[in-house]
This record gives structure tokens, C-alpha cells and sequence, in this order.
């Protein structure tokens, strides 16, 4: 489970950014998570209700979870479309000459302090 790992990472990152803005503490904490990112929202959440006792700035910060899309793109035809539909071959001209172009990335979208 490197969901825990994934935990420490975002509450190291946003308590310095409290920290640098002079906050007493963080309210809320808005990630990005995308559809294939390896990650499983549910084993966040329950790692980041373990985690943010650890902490008085954290204690009572909630996480809100946004999903990115997983969206592959077809160098052969220049279609977008759904990975998780079609995982890596082309809905469109059936091909495999693919990437992904959303849908892998965590991001900390927002975070709100006090």
C-alpha cells in the first residue's frame, strides 16, 4: 500500500505551505487524482484519517477527491478517448499506436487554511 507514502508526501508539501504563509493550521486539502494513477482513493482516505492526528496543524483536515479522466490519444488517426474503456487500442482506427495524455497524475489542487 503506497497509499500511506502518497499521505506524508501531500501533508509534508501542504504544512510547509502553511507554515511559509503563517497559518495555524489546514482546513482542507483538494487533490487530483487520476482515473489510472495506481492510486486507491479509498486507502487515502483511510491512511490520511490515521495520518493527520499525528499532527496539530493537520488534526482536523479534510480531504476532498477530485478524479481526473483517463484520456488516450492515437497517433494515427488523432482521436482522443477513453482509456479505461479502451485501455490502450484505438476505439476509432483500432490501432496501437497510443499514449495517454490525462488521467495518471495527483495533484494538490487546493488547500485551505486558518
Amino acid at each position: 500500500m503506497h497509499e500511506l507514502g502518497v499521505v506524508f508526501y501531500i501533508l509534508d508539501s501542504v504544512k510547509k505551505i502553511a507554515i511559509e504563509n503563517k497559518a495555524k493550521g489546514i482546513r482542507m486539502v483538494i487533490l487530483e487524482i487520476g482515473d489510472v494513477s495506481g492510486i486507491i482513493p479509498y486507502y487515502l482516505e483511510d491512511c490520511w484519517q490515521w495520518a493527520i492526528k499525528k499532527d496539530e496543524m493537520t488534526k482536523d483536515a479534510e480531504l476532498k477527491i477530485e478524479t481526473i479522466k483517463a484520456v488516450s490519444y492515437c497517433s494515427d488517426c488523432k482521436k482522443e478517448f477513453d482509456t479505461i474503456k479502451n485501455g490502450k487500442t484505438c476505439p476509432v482506427c483500432k490501432g496501437g499506436n497510443t499514449y495517454l495524455l490525462t488521467g495518471n497524475e495527483v495533484n494538490i489542487k487546493e488547500i485551505e487554511v486558518f
